[in-house]
């Protein structure tokens, strides 16, 4: 069974090589890029000649677009900011080798903040159905968060996780957190959803205990007890930008482009260890292996 992997993108230049070379087992990459200004499309030329420029309509949109230029029927969805380690990437061949048993397969994603890897709050295992047949699954259509749905059948789940790099720091942290919270408000709004000031009141400190209590974010030490505080944060947010939008203090906007106030914070990777502590190869500034190898190491949200 041949597999596609899809990545869509917008000034990755920082990002892009780390996830493309971590695929490059993958029989066919395909880059759907939506103008960027920066390196990113000459940087992914290196490592696929599948590169698609296409104007930006939206995360699921952008993303079944990608889908429906593969040539295989069998997708991997990822982000430029996420890598796909070895042992994901051996799971998932044997997977197609053997012939998958669904239509869809779920992975756990582990994210990497503030030097260690994050094993507890609503972040771990953030499972990801990110393996599927497009012949039966596509992306949802959410203006954010979006994920695959399949017009049949229950997904399988993979053991390993997929490695996720999602913020360059706290500052940038807080950046994704007003440009998420204002989609996902527009999309409650849009679906008719209301809320009131004593739920704006009790869904933080109940989002806080949720992550750091119920989910074990205690174990993550003080980065478990900082993204309690902004997974908390950003559900305050959220409702709070709903109670905005329905007492009419600010208009829907027109669906926000990737770059508005995400894409440019992509930050280039430091030295960083893999899942299993092993050492992860440099990059340049131009996003590039220090040694200019295109071989596999991790991949991309």
């Amino acid at each position: 069974m041949k597999l596609t992997v899809t990545v869509i993108t917008r000034n990755e230049a920082a990002n892009i090589a780390g996830a493309l070379e971590s695929v490059q087992w993958a029989d066919e990459i395909v880059v759907v890029d939506s103008r960027s200004t920066d390196d990113t499309v000459a940087i992914a030329r290196r490592f696929t000649s599948r590169i698609e420029l296409h104007p930006w309509e939206g995360y699921s949109a952008q993303r079944n677009y990608a889908a429906e230029v593969a040539a295989n029927d069998w997708i991997l969805a990822l982000d430029a900011d996420e890598r796909v380690p070895p042992a994901l990437a051996a799971e998932i061949q044997e997977t197609l080798r053997r012939g998958p048993t669904t239509s869809g397969y779920r992975m756990p994603r582990m994210s990497y903040y503030l030097g260690r890897w994050i094993r507890g709050t609503d972040w771990y295992p953030d499972y990801q159905l990110r393996l599927y047949d497009r012949r039966v699954g596509r992306f949802n259509g959410k203006r954010v968060h979006e994920s695959v749905a399949l017009d049949s059948g229950t997904s399988g789940t993979l053991q390993h996780s997929l490695e996720h790099y999602p913020y360059r720091d706290i500052s940038d942290h807080v950046t994704s957190i007003d440009h998420y919270t204002t989609l996902a408000a527009e999309e409650w709004f849009a679906e008719g959803r209301r809320t009131n000031p004593l739920e704006v009141a009790l869904h933080r400190p109940a989002a806080f205990l949720r992550n750091y209590v119920l989910r074990m974010g205690f174990r993550d030490g003080t980065a478990g007890v900082l993204i309690s505080i902004l997974n908390s944060y950003y559900v305050f947010l959220k409702i709070l930008k709903l109670w905005e939008l329905q007492r009419g203090l600010r208009t829907l906007a027109p669906a926000s482009d990737p770059q508005s106030a995400v894409a440019s914070r992509r930050p280039k990777f430091a030295r960083k260890p893999n899942i299993d502590g092993s050492a992860a190869a440099d990059t340049t500034d131009e996003g590039l292996p220090g040694d200019e190898r295109a071989s596999s190491l991790r991949q991309s949200r």
